[in-house]
Formats: C-alpha cells, structure tokens, sequence
C-alpha cells in the first residue's frame, strides 16, 4: 500500500520492495538457516519536496531500504520508481544518470571520507564522475562555493579529512551529496556519530540546505526526537517491514501500533517536570530475521498479543488521512496515557 504526502505524483515510490540475503558460512550453516529477510515487502511514496523519517530499532532494515533507494544495493524483487521510472534494474549509463539525481550522507563522517585525498577533491568528486566543470578554475571555485554553502572555511580547500573535526567532516560529506544538485538526498543517521552540542547545527543545516534546494530527503535515524524535529512523515520499521507510517504529528501524539508507542515511550524528554512519566520499555530482543515468527512479526514483544497475533499477519490499516498501522489492537486513548506518549519534545533548534 503507497502512501504519499500529497496528490502529485511522488518523486519515489516503492513498491512491495524485497531484499533478502543469502546465509553465509559453511554447509552446515546453509543447510539449517533461512535467507536473512532484512526488507520484506515494504511500500511507500516520497513527495516532491518533504522529508520522510525511516524508525525503528538497529537491524530492523533502514539502512537496507537507503542502499536499495540508492542501487548501492540490488533488489530481490518489487520495484523503485524515479519520477515514475522504476530503476530497480537498471545498470550502466541509466543508472549512472540517475544517480546524479539521488545522492547518500553516510553516518560515519570518519570512514566515509577519503583520508589520502583533500579535501577539494572529495567534494569535487562528483564532478569529475559526471564529466562537469572541466576547468580546473571553474572546478575550485564550485567546490569552495560549496564548501561556504555548508559552513565550511573555503581557503581549507586543500587541507585533508583528518584535520577537520567530526562535525566539519560531516559537513564536508553534505557538501559532496548536494554538489550534483540532487532531487533526493538520503541521510543515514548523519549526527548518530557527532557530539549532542554540534547535532542540532547539521541538522539545521540540512534543514535550510532542503529549502534553498528544494530537496527530498529521507531521514534515517534511530532517535526520535531528531525525526520529530525535521520531518514530515515518518515511517516505522520493525523486522525489515513497515508497521505504521504517517504524517508527523498525528503520529507522536497518538501512536496507533504497540511498537511506535513503546520507542516513544522511550524517548527522554527534557522537561524535568515530565521525568516521572510512565514509561513502556521493550523487554527481550527482536527475532532474527533468518527465521521470523508467524503472523504479526511484533507479537514476541508485544504487551497486547493474543492469538490471532501468532496465526495472521495483520495489513496496513487506515487509521487517519494519509495514515495506517498494521496492527490487529491498535493502542486506545487510555493505552497511550499509560505508556506516557504523547507530545514527545525535538531537539532545540
């Protein structure tokens, strides 16, 4: 079922997107263990211009979705449409056009830059990839162009990764994604790695970069007060599928799924006088996703499972405008009261 923002037609939509990976190891280990599901049929629509938040525990297939959006990954099935054309199979020069037009910041500012090159030529990359400005002036001066546009002090052009800080390295790699001028941009937990006192500054300059260049963004990121302050809608992720998504707000003031509750449950907040809050904290571990459990992937975890949980998986269900769960007993009023969610604070701007 696709989801989307509004009536235009979506610059991304997927569809019943599967990616599942072959066990590895030795006979044993292949005869005895299953494909390891890390995305299992998701589908949902990006419009032009918004930022879509990707939730969920660690392992539970976002950066998975990120690398399939990008084609860093290959799909085993279902379909990526680009501005209506799926690109799902595409290799070659297509590929390497659409590419220019989507472009990935990775968590790790430290192992995601080259350390041997300067870094001009990290941001300049893109370019040389392309074929654009040729001119070894014209180049400079986009680059440094850039490099003001992020924050970054454009007379370091010729100074290498490891003598910037994580923060100025982070901005380094926002300013080689938005160098191509891309439609999409997907940021895989850009601040996870960063001091608390420098996130909200990326943050808020992936905010501004969004607006002066109309881009899309998916915003991956395991806290949710970041996605709260950022995005429009978010999509949550649970053992490689989509259990809710919709439209911020609605969302973190009425979870309708177990799962959203309980990582909102979670969040810390930061009024002391909401401290003694109830709180509905996650017991155990996910299952493995070689080996899912039937029905609802949820119901090992889940406070409110009862039988039909374990026997039929439940369908992405509408619970408001542009908004559905899969969830066969949504959470009430008084289930979310007593899980303490409901107006999560963001990150201060």
């Amino acid at each position: 079922m696709s989801v989307s923002a509004n009536t235009e037609t979506p610059l991304v939509e997927v569809r019943d997107l599967v990616k599942h990976f072959a066990p590895g190891g030795g006979l044993i280990a292949r005869r005895n263990a299953g494909a390891v599901r890390a995305v299992d049929g998701i589908s949902f629509a990006i419009g032009r211009g918004e930022t879509l938040g990707l939730v969920g525990e660690s392992g539970c297939g976002k950066s998975t979705t990120a690398r399939l959006l990008m084609r860093l990954l290959d799909a085993t099935s279902g379909q990526i449409l680009f501005e209506g054309q799926d690109i799902t199979r595409l290799k070659g020069p297509p590929l390497k056009a659409i590419r220019r037009q989507a472009q990935m910041i990775f968590q790790d500012p430290y192992s995601s830059l080259n350390p041997r090159k300067t870094v001009g030529s990290v941001i300049g990359e893109p370019f040389a990839i392309h074929g654009l400005h040729r001119d070894r002036g014209e180049r400079r001066r986009e680059v440094q162009g850039l490099m003001e546009m992020v924050g970054l002090n454009p007379e370091h052009f010729n100074r290498y990764p490891h003598e910037f800080s994580g923060g100025q390295r982070q901005r380094i790699g926002v300013a080689r994604a938005v160098a191509l001028r891309p439609k999409l941009l997907i940021a895989d937990e850009p601040v996870s790695a960063l001091d608390v006192s420098i996130q909200a500054q990326v943050l808020n300059l992936l905010r501004n970069l969004q607006r002066s260049l109309g881009l899309t963004v998916v915003l991956i990121a395991h806290d949710l007060s970041v996605v709260r302050h950022m995005c429009d809608r978010v999509a949550v992720m649970y053992l490689g599928k989509i259990v809710e998504i919709g439209p911020n707000e609605p969302l973190y003031d009425s979870p309708s799924h177990p799962y959203t509750g309980a990582l909102l449950s979670a969040v810390p907040l930061p009024d002391p006088s909401l401290h003694g809050r109830p709180r509905r904290l996650l017991g155990g571990d996910p299952p493995s996703p070689a080996n899912p459990p039937p029905g609802c992937s949820f119901h090992t975890r889940c406070p409110k499972a009862q039988e039909r949980c374990s026997e039929q998986e439940p369908e992405l269900t509408e619970r408001g405008p542009g908004w559905t769960s899969a969830c066969h007993f949504p959470l009430s009023e008084a289930e979310r009261a007593a899980m303490g969610v409901g107006g999560v604070g963001g990150v201060a701007a």
